[in-house]
């Protein structure tokens, strides 16, 4: 119950409209309001939040689903209250909202490669070159197709930062010989990166933070549609003329070394070598999957990450997405053979919007394989932080998959008998203390 002081003496329930004393709603029996189905409700909400996100990006690429309409509709009624105090069919909302959550990440990835053009492993340059510049942050590849469009032959350079870096995968994007590369890690790390940038920053999507009083960068600051940061320049049309100009106003920045990295390892790639994948696992050159990557944070305990795929095996491969790739990538991993081909043992497959991806590989090993999904050698080591995490952990419940390892820490809206149940239908845990012993324990497993 959400509870509000009315006086000394007496509280309100604003579930039942009911004001009572003491510990206890006097109107228990008509509120019927309890923690498990309180905290399937979050759940679900958590998850229509993401997926809604994924769903906007869809929309923006021409692509929508009348029965994810719907039940975004149905979903969101099943919380208003005195509506449903039931957990079972709670839980079954809360699976289904995984499956049309799987509808809409399929639309978001078929509107890229259709706006965009299939995607294809790349080499990124890193770092700042002498001129005018214009930093992307965010998710939205719209928004960055068409600042690219607009600044071209202007003298500007675009770089992408955080969640943007997989634009460079994308090959009607690199057409732009302006977007010159990458600048900057995870998302929590902005405000000294875009401080240090020191030109124009758009950013498209969420994951944008407050500037500090100390930083200076706010008026080159500039966020769009429902994106919006007090101080900042919001654009509410895809009219970038102000951001162009601010950038042509604050001139050359200072240049940066420059580094390269790999990206581009998208579903599609990882298909087009399934065969060899199939022929390296047989040949025992490849013995096991790991899937380690989400949404990064801040807070202490997500360095495990970084240890955890460092103790992978090298007959290993580390398939990686989302910001949560920023913990793990900057380490060697060497390479693997898979048939006649060298590739590097760790795959960045993208966003957290390209989370398909990473559904569609393990289901087609699975087909190869002629197994289920939960018997691959596969083991998923996720770290999440906002709701389209959570919406991909319930993709992946919906589909069976088993033994997830979540962290830094389990969602503090998940009680100990929803826990339970998932614990005991999926054998969803949380991460461990000992990076090391997991990935032994991973590998044992299989």
């Amino acid at each position: 119950m959400n509870l509000t002081n009315s006086s000394i003496s007496s509280m309100h329930c604003d579930q039942c409209e009911q004001t009572f004393r003491g510990q206890a709603c006097v109107s228990m029996g008509v509120c019927g309001k309890n923690p498990d189905v309180e905290s399937l409700q979050k759940i679900l909400l958590y998850g229509l939040k993401g997926m809604a996100s994924y769903k906007a990006h869809a929309r923006r690429l021409g692509k929508t689903d009348p029965e994810v309409e719907s039940f975004i509709e149905e979903a969101l009624f099943a919380t208003v209250t005195n509506v449903n105090f039931d957990e079972e069919s709670m839980l079954e909302l809360v699976l289904e909202c995984g499956r049309m959550n799987l509808k809409t990440m399929q639309m978001l990835n078929d509107g890229h490669v259709e706006v965009l053009g299939k995607p294809s492993p790349t080499t990124v340059r890193e770092g700042l070159e002498a001129g005018p510049g214009i930093l992307v942050t965010g998710h939205d590849m719209v928004d960055l197709k068409d600042l690219l469009e607009q600044t071209a032959g202007k003298g500007i350079n675009v770089y992408t930062h955080g969640e943007m870096l997989p634009a460079h995968m994308y090959p009607k994007l690199r057409e732009f010989p302006h977007l010159k590369g990458h600048f900057g890690g995870a998302w929590q790390k902005q405000r000294d990166e875009f401080e240090a940038f020191g030109g124009a920053i758009l950013a498209t999507t969420n994951c944008v933070l407050i500037p500090r009083e100390t930083n200076t960068y706010l008026p080159n600051f500039f966020t769009t549609r429902v994106t919006a940061v007090p101080g900042a320049t919001r654009l509410t049309t895809n009219d970038f003329s102000a951001v162009i100009k601010r950038a042509l106003e604050i001139g050359s920045l200072k240049p940066t070394p420059i580094t390269t990295s790999t990206i581009g390892f998208h579903y599609t790639v990882l298909l087009d070598v399934a065969d060899k994948i199939v022929e390296a696992v047989k040949a025992g050159d490849l013995k096991h999957f790991f899937v380690i990557g989400g949404c990064d944070g801040a807070e202490p305990g997500r360095n495990y990450y970084a240890d955890y795929a460092a103790n992978t095996p090298p007959e290993s491969i580390v398939l990686t997405l989302g910001c949560g790739k920023y913990r793990i990538r900057n380490q060697e991993y060497g390479t693997i053979k898979l048939g006649g081909l060298e590739v590097p043992r760790l795959l960045d497959m993208g966003q957290c919007n390209d989370a398909y991806g990473a559904v569609q590989v393990a289901l087609a090993l699975a087909k190869a394989f002629e197994c289920g999904v939960n018997d691959l050698p596969l083991s998923l080591v996720i770290s999440w932080f906002e709701q389209k995490a959570v919406a991909v952990l319930l993709t992946l419940l919906h589909l069976g998959v088993k033994n997830i390892r979540l962290g830094p820490a389990l969602p503090a809206f998940i009680t100990p008998n929803v826990l339970a149940i998932l614990h005991e239908k999926y054998g969803l845990s949380p991460i461990g203390t000992d990076a090391v012993a997991d990935v032994e324990a991973a590998l044992a497993r299989n």
